[in-house]
């Protein structure tokens, strides 16, 4: 109940702060008269600028940090490395490259949409990443290394994709997009991220048992009868299938799978029973935040959220990579 109290609160919060500060109890009307046809006096700018623009954007921010925050989860837990997370490890930029080639170059010839698209080039860039790791040795550090690499590789990829074959115009639209846009969110983007966002913490929680048996390894996990196959292959696509979905979205937004899992753990602790809607609720949260500021920092402007997270997400990254022992 706490947990929904302060999601409703932020989401609330999130509609009200702007360039334009809307109050809150005229932020409640709006949304009454929408859902329930309650009928209140609202001036029409205000009532659209609640309902078209900032509430739903606000929901997909939602949407948003939880599923890369259980993303991170998942892979820190699978992988056993802390640094693990969708954007260090390249997932973020194959989706990228596999959203941009169905955008301009009409990969799959109309049969992929953008989402399946972003999907197909997360599976791609973390099966190329898993390779180099195994290539690489054992090392909880090679799979970090490998991800540094395959995500140059994909952010390359995506980079003379646009080069060579966007227009000017579309340049620009999707520079700016792969920097975490949430400026043209509406409600038809909400039916795609809401159902994937929950669906893969229905998915995350069901396996929660199976993660814990993780910490100790697969062979362990293996040994308590966690089969420990079909658990990788469930989670690794669910946590390509919610990082897919939101890179379609919003674009590429790092940082958010490897600082709120952490965050998640020192307040209640490594059990998966808690830790999986502990991490969705904080990534909500912060994601809402992160896009109030990119909103306001700067007067008459919106600014990428992706460049709001890694100020935060950046200084902490060193912070855990200079922990002794981060990647061992």
């Amino acid at each position: 109940m706490l947990a929904l109290v302060l999601l409703f609160a932020a989401l609330w919060l999130g509609a009200a702060i702007g360039e334009t500060a809307i109050p809150m109890d005229v932020v409640a009307r709006a949304v009454a008269n929408r859902l329930w046809h309650a009928g209140y006096p609202l001036d029409p700018i205000n009532e659209g600028i609640i309902w078209n623009y900032r509430l739903s954007r606000a929901v997909v921010a939602a949407c948003c940090g939880s599923a890369l925050a259980l993303s991170g989860v998942v892979l820190q837990s699978l992988l056993r490395n802390p640094l693990a997370d969708p954007y260090i490890l390249g997932i973020s930029a194959g989706a990228s490259t596999g959203a941009v080639a169905v955008a301009i170059l009409g990969f799959g010839a109309g049969l992929l949409t953008l989402p399946l698209g972003a999907f197909l080039g997360a599976l791609l860039a973390f099966g190329l990443v898993s390779l180099l790791a195994m290539r690489a040795g054992r090392g909880h550090g090679a799979i970090i290394l490998a991800g540094v690499a395959g995500s140059q590789l994909f952010n390359a990829l995506t980079s003379f994709i646009v080069t060579k074959a966007a227009n000017a115009e579309q340049s620009r639209a999707i520079m700016f997009w792969l920097l975490g846009n949430l400026s043209g969110v509406r409600w038809p983007d909400v039916w795609l991220a809401l159902p994937v966002a929950v669906a893969g913490l229905i998915a995350c929680l069901w396996h929660a048992r199976a993660l814990d048996a993780f910490t100790f390894g697969s062979e362990s996990a293996a040994s308590l009868g966690i089969p420990v196959r079909r658990v990788y292959v469930v989670l690794i696509g669910a946590s390509a299938m919610m990082t897919a979905a939101m890179v379609s979205v919003v674009g590429s937004i790092g940082f958010v799978g490897l600082v709120i899992p952490h965050a998640a753990r020192m307040l209640v602790g490594v059990r998966h029973g808690l830790l999986l809607p502990a991490s969705a609720l904080i990534g909500a949260i912060f994601m809402i935040a992160a896009d109030v500021v990119s909103r306001v920092i700067i007067p008459g402007q919106v600014l990428p959220i992706g460049v709001v997270t890694a100020l935060v997400g950046a200084p902490a990254f060193a912070i855990i990579l200079g922990q002794r022992g981060a990647v061992r």
